[in-house]
C-alpha cells in the first residue's frame, strides 16, 4: 500500500512508519523540519515537508495514498478534516490517534479508581473541556464512515518502550524521570495510586498495521496490555536510577514544576481502559510488562 503518515518523526509515527516500511508499504511522511528529512530517508520514508495547517497539501497526499495514518495530534481537527477530505468516497482507510487521557479522572493520585472502560461499550470522555474537545473528535473521525472513508480511531494508553530517533522517549516517562535525576529523589503525585493502561510502542504499532490491512477494522478501539500505578512506576524508575524510595507529592507541588494540567490532568490521574474490540481482530501484544522494560531497558537520557 501507498502510506502517507503525519507526525513520522514523532515518538508513535517514528515506529509506525519504520514498521510498515519493513512490511513492504511505501510510506511518505510529513515533517515540519527539513533538517530530520535525513532521518526518514535512512529509514526507507519518502520526507514531504509542510504543517498541519496546509489543507491543500494534506488533501492532496490523501488523494494519492492507499491509506492514511494520523500520529502527529491528536486535536488538529482542522488536519483530520483535510485528509478525511482526500479520502471521501475512496472507502480507503483513515487511521487517526487518540489518547485515554479523555477517560480521566481528578484522583490527584490518592485514589484508586474502580473504572474500567471497555471498548465494546459506549466511551464518554471526562467532563474536562480539552478531553471533551479530544473525544468530540474522535467522534467525528469514526462517523465520517458515513462518507465513503473506513475510519479507525486508536485511543492509546500510556505507551512505553524506546522510540527511534529524533524522538526515542515516550511523553509520560520524561517529566518522572527528569524531576528524579534533577533532585536525586523519584516523587509522584499525592500516593501514586491512581493507574494507567499502558502498551509497549511495538505492540501498538501492530495494531497501526492490522487497521490499515484488515478490510474489517472501523471504529473506535482502545489500545492496551495490562496497567500499573504510578507508584509502581516512580519505584521501577527508582530501582533503574540507583536511588531511594518514592516520595508522595501533593499535586499543587508538582504543579509547580509540571503545570497543572500535567500533575494533575495526568500523571495524578486514573485511566484504565480494556481493548477488546482490537483483540477480536486477531491483534495479539507481546510485551507484558512496563515496570520490567523501566527496570532492564529503559534510556537513561
Amino acid at each position: 500500500m501507498k502510506i502517507f503518515l503525519t507526525g513520522a518523526t514523532g515518538y508513535i509515527g517514528g515506529v509506525v512508519g519504520e514498521r510498515l516500511v519493513a512490511e513492504g508499504h511505501e510510506v511518505r511522511g510529513l515533517l515540519r523540519n527539513g533538517d530530520h528529512a535525513r532521518v526518514l530517508l535512512e529509514a526507507g520514508i519518502t520526507p514531504v515537508i509542510g504543517d498541519l495547517d496546509d489543507d491543500n497539501l494534506l488533501t492532496a497526499e490523501a488523494e494519492r495514498a492507499d491509506g492514511v495514518v494520523n500520529t502527529a495530534n491528536s486535536d488538529h481537527r482542522g488536519a483530520a478534516e483535510a485528509l478525511l477530505r482526500g479520502l471521501r468516497g475512496s472507502g480507503k482507510p483513515f487511521v487517526h490517534t487518540s489518547g485515554t487521557s479523555i477517560i480521566g479522572d481528578d484522583a490527584k493520585g490518592d485514589e484508586l479508581s474502580s473504572a474500567v472502560y471497555d471498548d465494546t461499550r459506549e466511551v464518554v470522555a471526562d467532563s474536562h473541556p480539552i478531553r471533551q474537545a479530544r473525544f468530540a473528535l474522535d467522534t467525528a473521525v469514526v462517523d465520517a464512515a458515513r462518507d465513503g472513508v473506513r475510519t479507525v480511531v486508536l485511543c492509546n494508553s500510556l505507551i512505553y518502550g524506546n522510540g527511534r530517533p529524533p524522538r526515542p522517549d515516550t511523553v509520560l516517562m520524561i517529566p518522572l524521570v527528569e524531576q528524579a535525576r534533577d533532585s536525586g529523589v523519584v516523587r509522584v503525585v499525592g500516593k501514586g495510586v491512581n493507574t494507567w493502561s499502558n502498551v509497549h510502542v511495538d505492540d501498538m504499532a501492530a495494531l497501526y498495521s492490522i487497521s490499515l490491512s484488515d478490510s474489517t477494522a472501523g471504529g473506535f478501539y482502545f489500545v492496551e496490555n495490562g496497567e500499573a500505578s504510578i507508584a509502581e512506576i516512580g519505584a521501577a524508575i527508582a530501582d533503574r536510577l540507583g536511588l531511594g524510595p518514592v516520595e508522595p507529592w501533593p499535586w499543587e507541588k508538582a504543579a509547580e514544576v509540571w503545570g497543572e494540567g500535567l500533575a494533575r490532568f495526568a500523571l495524578g490521574s486514573n485511566s484504565r481502559v480494556r481493548a477488546s474490540r482490537a483483540r477480536e481482530l486477531g491483534w495479539k501484544p507481546e510485551h507484558t510488562s512496563m515496570t520490567d522494560w523501566i527496570r532492564e531497558d529503559m534510556r537513561v537520557w
